[in-house]
């Protein structure tokens, strides 16, 4: 089977969060070909669950090295998660069968393969339904996330199906800043950098790079595909720009502070 595999992007979380939400929408109309992608954030961005009501107020007024940060909601569920630092993946697929944990830990089959083969094991966390309680994604672990050895949190996932269709992307935690993480979450980022990697594959010229090449070969293997590169087309952009925003919006009795 041939999914396409789209180069990596980086531009702002609101177009990020469309182009998945494009991607999912014409895959689940059956007109797109499963698909897989990996992209950056421009500028740090806060990215918000879909079903999230509650944050805290002063995350509108933060900066980062004289950068305001965005504020974007996701078309997935789950709790907010700060990009900086970090690597996204974006799964785009069908007729996976079972219950929903089932399908995350199929998907997640191929992130502990690449991350296996930079020598880094990987384990399903174990969090309940507590994770809700928590504004911040990392804060927690449940079966469909991955941590280290160590129980610190390196990926997180969340979900969106429609029909047979199922929308999967997750922050893969490289490079983070400690302290941003602390000022938006009030508190301490778990150990998960992973810079040492450059160490170890000085060939590659970015931690994104070597990340995201051991992903792919990861994914064609574990899914027994064939990826085919395809940038996305100038009529596929014009698509992805005319439909329906993804701003985060503050509707009254949304802006909580927790």
């Amino acid at each position: 089977m041939d999914w396409r595999l789209i180069p990596l992007l980086n531009v702002p979380g609101k177009l990020q969060m469309a182009i998945d939400e494009w991607l999912f929408e014409q895959h689940h109309l059956g007109k797109h070909p499963p698909a897989l992608r990996f992209y950056t954030w421009v500028s740090p961005t806060i990215s918000l669950g879909y079903h999230q009501r509650r944050w805290p107020v002063f995350w509108q007024d933060l900066t980062w090295q004289e950068m305001p940060i965005d504020i974007v909601r996701r078309p997935t569920g789950g709790r907010a998660v700060l990009h900086q630092g970090d690597l996204t993946y974006m799964v785009v697929t069908s007729g996976l069968r079972g219950r929903r944990i089932d399908s995350y830990q199929r998907i997640c089959e191929f992130l502990m393969a690449g991350l296996r083969s930079l020598g880094i094991d990987l384990y399903y966390g174990l969090a309940g339904r507590d994770y809700i309680r928590n504004p911040n994604c990392f804060g927690t672990a449940t079966g469909a996330d991955l941590v280290l050895a160590n129980g610190a949190k390196l990926i997180g996932s969340a979900q969106l199906r429609r029909g047979d269709a199922i929308l999967q992307h997750g922050s893969i935690c490289l490079e983070p800043d400690a302290e941003l993480f602390t000022r938006v979450f009030g508190e301490t980022i778990p150990s998960v950098n992973l810079a040492g990697l450059k160490v170890k594959f000085p060939e590659r010229e970015t931690l994104v790079e070597t990340v995201g090449e051991a992903l792919t070969n990861a994914a064609a293997t574990c899914f027994g595909i064939n990826l085919v590169n395809q940038p996305l087309s100038d009529t596929e952009w014009e698509g992805i720009l005319a439909q329906r925003s993804l701003e985060v919006g503050f509707p009254v009795g949304m802006k909580n502070e927790v």
